[in-house]
């Protein structure tokens, strides 16, 4: 094996797809200051949007991995059949080594990074699912001047849903797991059981839920309840012991609206101040 064509092919290869991997950067960044909306302030944000951006980040992340490996394979192919003459006769043999080394780690990054990817991709997809069938199922509760939002941002992390009516406040926050052969699922106080071994905390929605009512507080000047709604599609609910929380899956939703108090029930001037706050947080554009 010729060491000098062989390292001057990769070098070749190198520089070029890093050329191109600029050009795709400064394109993509170019493409994303220009892009416009002529309704910044009525395109709200939908089910799962934020899982729906990363799973686009992603492609895109893999598209360009996959373009770049096949770019380099390519004039990699090319420059070390047709090796131009007398281009690197006087490269010291140190650095042609170099150069093998420096695309030996550039490989195995890339390798790693289109791995990485395909995974991330794979756990995200039905994360995704699970959050479009909750928000879709929510839409069907209109009555009591409900409207649904959805990844409402707080000081304490992102809502994946939350319901405002007049019968109250709920975050509904989903927890995608994959359901097994028992699909069963328990909870008791704060702990979330998926069948027989696995256990979970759910604090971090009363975390959350207590945030937004802090929020809506400085807005309304009333001490409004926010209760936690937590969403596990596919899964079976057998058993909840907790006055906290309230479990449903995609399917049975509509019994968070049987889960209030009078306490909690807001007046129309609330509802409408509550929902302002929100629509304004929840409108897409606004936040760029």
């Amino acid at each position: 094996m010729d060491l000098t064509a062989l390292s001057g092919a990769a070098t070749i290869a190198l520089a070029s797809t890093i050329i191109l991997l600029l050009v795709i950067r400064s394109w993509a960044a170019f493409a994303k200051s220009t892009t416009t909306t002529r309704f910044p302030e009525s395109i709200m944000l939908e089910a799962a949007q934020r899982i729906r951006d990363k799973l686009a980040k992603l492609s895109h992340d893999q598209s360009v991995y996959l373009v770049s490996a096949l770019v380099f394979v390519v004039v990699f192919c090319i420059f070390y059949l047709i090796p131009p003459q007398g281009m690197f006769d006087d490269v010291p043999r140190w650095q042609l080594i170099l150069v093998l080394v420096l695309l030996g780690i550039a490989a195995t990054f890339l390798i790693y990074q289109i791995v990485q990817t395909v995974i991330a991709k794979r756990k995200l997809l039905f994360y995704r699912d699970a959050s479009m069938a909750t928000g879709h199922a929510l839409q069907k509760l209109t009555a009591n001047q409900n409207r649904v939002f959805h990844d409402v941002a707080t000081a304490a992390g992102t809502i994946d849903n939350v319901i405002v009516g007049l019968q109250g406040v709920y975050t509904v926050s989903v927890i995608a797991r994959k359901a097994g052969r028992n699909d069963r699922a328990t909870l008791n106080g704060d702990r979330l059981s998926f069948g027989e071994k696995h256990a979970i905390s759910v604090k971090r929605s009363a975390t959350q839920s207590e945030q937004l009512a802090k929020e809506i507080r400085k807005v309304t000047g009333n001490d409004i309840r926010v209760r936690s709604v937590i969403a596990i599609p596919g899964w079976e609910i057998e058993s909840q012991q907790s006055s906290e929380f309230l479990v449903v899956n995609e399917r049975n939703l509509a019994m968070l609206t049987g889960w209030k108090d009078q306490k909690d029930y807001l007046m129309n001037e609330d509802v409408e101040s509550v929902q302002k706050l929100l629509t304004k947080r929840c409108t897409r554009f606004a936040r760029k």
